[in-house]
Formats: C-alpha cells, sequence, structure tokens
C-alpha cells in the first residue's frame, strides 16, 4: 500500500508540475499530455525547438535537435 500510495502522490506532483510549466513553456501542450509524447508534443518539437525543460537524452527529442 505505500509504494502505491508513493505512486499516486508522484503522479499528482508531477501533473502539477506540468501545469506551472506549460505556463512558462506555452506551445508544448504540457497541461494537456503532461509531458508524455503524444503525436500532439512531438509536433511541438519539432516545430519550436526542445525548451530547457526537455530531457536531451530522450530520443523525440534529440530528433527535434537535429
Amino acid at each position: 500500500p505505500a509504494i502505491a500510495a508513493a505512486s499516486i502522490l508522484a503522479k499528482v506532483a508531477r501533473d502539477r508540475e506540468m501545469l506551472v510549466l506549460d505556463q512558462l513553456y506555452p506551445g508544448y501542450g504540457l497541461a494537456k499530455h503532461k509531458g508524455y509524447p503524444t503525436v500532439q508534443h512531438q509536433q511541438a518539437l519539432m516545430d519550436l525547438g526542445p525548451s530547457p525543460i526537455h530531457r536531451q537524452s530522450f530520443a523525440p527529442v534529440r530528433r527535434a535537435m537535429r
């Protein structure tokens, strides 16, 4: 139960952080997809390029950096 609760708390915290980051980095749709590599997010990466918060070791981000 403790691990399950911690997982839920971590997801809620991440979702809240994505709402804040969506305001700081508009155009990526972070409030909607919470940073997961949806088609919309990947298209935004190609259109806008990665933001400072994007993990450069992640394959979709690396592709957008070319």
